[in-house]
């Protein structure tokens, strides 16, 4: 088993590097890579924006959609699963719009990745080294982001950045 980190900015290429990945291990072994998704269409731009990423996937995967219960989700998985989380951003922002616990989220959700006996790589945005946002939530979003991608860091084998479509490896410090 092995615990990819996979961040990068907006259309960095992260989800297609990881997916790249997954299909790439599933076609090694001739199985069928999961996707996990959190994401919530509540308008019509999210609505294309989940489309494209189906498109871009194919048939040749599951989805499961796991916009709040993502712990759970990897705590299922088996040594047979390859699979690839999309994304802990969006995750994020669904604990934080439904005012849930999002530290005991946190906490549930590096508990099971570290648990996790499947290959999964954990798309994440880096939101850290943009403007600080105007207001409030934003300025939380943006801090509890930062925390989040360290959590899960720390219980990843691997973490990589993607700018531009190209990757960096990253190393602990």
């Amino acid at each position: 088993m092995t615990i990819t980190l996979v961040l990068g900015g907006a259309r960095s290429g992260k989800s297609a590097y990881a997916q790249r990945q997954a299909e790439q291990a599933a076609a090694k072994c001739n199985r069928v890579p999961l996707l996990l998704a959190t994401a919530q269409a509540f308008d019509d731009e999210m609505h294309d924006r989940i489309r494209q990423h189906q498109t871009d996937r194919g048939d040749a995967w599951r989805t499961h959609e796991v916009p709040l219960a993502l712990a759970a989700a990897i705590g299922e998985l088996t040594a047979d699963d390859i699979v690839v989380v999309d994304c802990l951003t969006l995750w994020l922002s669904n604990q934080m719009l439904g005012e849930h616990d999002v530290a005991a989220a946190m906490d549930d959700l590096a508990q099971a990745l570290a648990a996790c006996p499947a290959d999964v790589w954990v798309v994440s945005n880096e939101v850290g080294w943009s403007l600080v946002p105007d207001n409030p939530l934003g300025r939380r979003f943006r801090d509890e982001a930062g925390r989040l991608n360290q959590r899960i860091a720390a219980v990843s084998d691997e973490a990589c950045l993607l700018v531009a479509g190209m990757k960096l490896d990253l190393q602990r410090c």
